[in-house]
């Protein structure tokens, strides 16, 4: 597919709008390593709110969507949908002593919570394995899908595509920092759900689709419409549903979803002006992410099983596409390449947006581990704030190279999904109870770390024949049953450093009662959280389903579901106010 002379137009015109903004934030970016890596921690809820959005939809996101659709039908989405309890819950509970902490990364954290070297090393060790190992696995699979992307719908080898959607992020993101990459993704976000909605609309306007009762009409699409799977068949239900809901939520480290917030969430969080501004971000992201931007991708990847109903339909229409990047996921930008001219270059736009988003901020985050909890932590302790933002910078340089030198060599969207979930199964409780529970020490998570590498790394190689589901439980249970019964048989944090982090944050509850004295009481948040979190949820996913069965022409229990949602919405106001 060649773009024409408008759509590349289109696609240059957002390109210098990028580096305009990298250009104007550079000058204060560069002042220190708060401006750079938290710019300057003053952005209002509404600006981190959209900044969160953008970063969670990359060009790799409606690829996934459409892979889950194509292979599961509608349903399938649960696995990723489940992840709001986990946003739900960092939004009225874990927000706020984020915000308390004070500390310039998640990392950081390690040190304030727990003592001696075993803290530091935790410290030390999960900087270079986030800021090198996790973070390039995550743009790595970003990056695979801007290749598939620019393989089908630009119609340039993979390899050119990167080179030049990174180079351009790149220059933005080293140049303005934190503050370039929040500004860039609220034009991303606009540009994306315009693009994705304008898209839809279109190809449900395409005479082989003849809009969308047709749609969901077509003997291709009809079985896959349900928004629950079929609870008759185990096979369907437990990994679809079952897992997700279980366990996958709270067990699972994934970007974006960490349980108890961690990741570019907490570190927009660190960047709010104040508490209620990092509560707010945190809660606009949820209903946004979930509630407002699946359906789009939705109806684009069921509008392809009537395009392209097989794979070999794909192979048909893009000979020229590598084998090995041949997969449910790359029918997306399949079929955005029915759009005309003009449209075609505004998605194009929209989802190179998406892509570069993602990519930037995954290399701030990045660099801010590798510069902040360990280069000056260990190697350097005694480098200015200017010498600290120039090997940012550096470090921002390397790891974009990585991550899209990984990214040409994976395969599909939904691989990339799967060993995420796996690396860090288990480990999640943790970053959970850590907050409320004294005895959690830095060795429960040097040991649960290795556990889940370890136990990761031997379902995936070893012998045993599993689904993925499967490798998840068991590493999750697995990893669980061995950091508790470590964290008893591990010496605990000295008194010191427990008694200063309950002073600073003042997270409450009867986990810290031994260390409370002397401390302002004040009344523990955590259930009103619990319940508000519960709330939350009933009102995000009321919208979600109950738009999903106004789409299906069942306007009743359309009606019905959004009405809950609604009540929801009102109590939850009512409790948290």
């Amino acid at each position: 597919m060649i773009l024409s002379s408008l759509d590349w137009i289109i696609i240059g015109a957002y390109f210098a709008l990028s580096l305009a903004v990298g250009l104007w934030t550079s000058r204060q970016a560069g002042k220190d390593t708060a401006s750079y890596f938290l710019a300057g921690r003053n952005m209002p809820w509404w600006l981190l709110g959209v900044s969160m959005v953008a970063t969670t939809f990359s060009t790799d996101t409606p690829n996934l969507v459409t892979d889950l659709v194509r292979q599961n039908g509608v349903s399938g989405n649960w696995v990723w949908w489940t992840f709001l309890l986990t946003g739900m819950l960092t939004v009225f509970v874990y927000a706020k002593l984020w915000r308390r902490s004070g500390v310039l990364t998640d990392i950081e954290f390690y040190e304030l919570r727990y003592s001696g070297k075993a803290a530091a090393f935790l410290r030390g060790f999960r900087a270079l394995y986030l800021g090198l190992v996790f973070n390039v696995l995550v743009m790595g699979a970003v990056s695979l899908a801007a290749v598939k992307f620019g393989e089908i719908v630009l119609g340039l080898p993979g390899w050119i595509t990167l080179t030049i959607a990174c180079s351009i992020t790149l220059a933005y993101s080293a140049l303005g920092g934190l503050k370039a990459v929040i500004i860039t993704d609220f034009v991303q976000f606009a540009l994306a759900m315009i693009g994705s909605l304008w898209g839809m609309v279109y190809i449900l306007g395409l005479p082989e689709i003849g809009g969308l009762s047709k749609l969901i009409a077509h003997e291709n699409v009809s079985d896959r419409l349900a928004l629950i799977p079929d609870l008759s068949d185990p096979n369907l239900w437990v990994p679809v549903l079952l897992v997700p809901l279980a366990v996958q939520w709270w067990a699972s480290y994934y970007p974006g979803a960490e349980p108890g917030g961690g990741g570019y969430i907490a570190q927009r969080m660190f960047s709010a002006k104040d508490e209620s501004n990092a509560v707010g971000a945190t809660f606009l992201f949820n209903v946004a992410h979930y509630a407002l931007r699946p359906w789009p991708w939705i109806i684009i990847a069921l509008s392809s099983l009537v395009i392209f109903p097989e794979l070999k339909d794909i192979q048909s229409a893009f000979p020229n596409l590598p084998t090995d990047k041949l997969g449910h996921d790359v029918a997306y930008p399949a079929m955005l390449t029915l759009l005309p001219s003009g449209l075609l270059g505004f998605v194009a736009a929209s989802l190179i947006a998406a892509f570069m988003s993602t990519m930037s901020t995954q290399m701030n985050l990045g660099a801010s581990y590798l510069v902040n909890d360990f280069y000056h932590r260990f190697i350097n302790t005694e480098a200015s704030e200017k010498h600290l933002v120039r090997a940012g910078r550096m470090f921002t340089v390397l790891s974009i190279i990585f991550g899209g030198g990984l990214g040409l060599l994976l395969t599909s969207a939904g691989q990339a999904f799967t060993l995420l979930l796996m690396i860090g199964a288990g480990t999640g409780l943790i970053y959970i109870l850590r907050w409320f529970w004294w005895r959690i020490n830095a060795y429960t998570e040097i040991i649960a770390m290795f556990s889940s590498l370890i136990i990761a790394g031997y379902l995936n190689f070893g012998d045993m024949e599993l689904e993925g589901w499967q490798k998840i439980v068991i590493g999750a249970v697995l990893t669980t049953i061995i950091w508790i019964t470590a964290t008893y048989f591990t010496p605990p944090d000295n008194d010191e450093t427990l008694k200063n982090f309950v002073k600073k944050v003042n997270p409450g509850g009867p986990g810290w009662k031994k260390y409370s004295d002397g401390i302002s009481s004040e009344q523990w948040s955590v259930p009103r959280g619990i319940l508000s979190m519960l709330l939350g949820c009933l009102a995000v996913y009321g919208i979600l389903l109950g738009v999903g069965q106004l789409i299906y022409g069942n306007n009743g229990s359309g009606v019905l579901i959004i009405i809950i949602a609604v009540i929801s919405s009102i109590g939850l106001f009512k409790i948290w106010k």
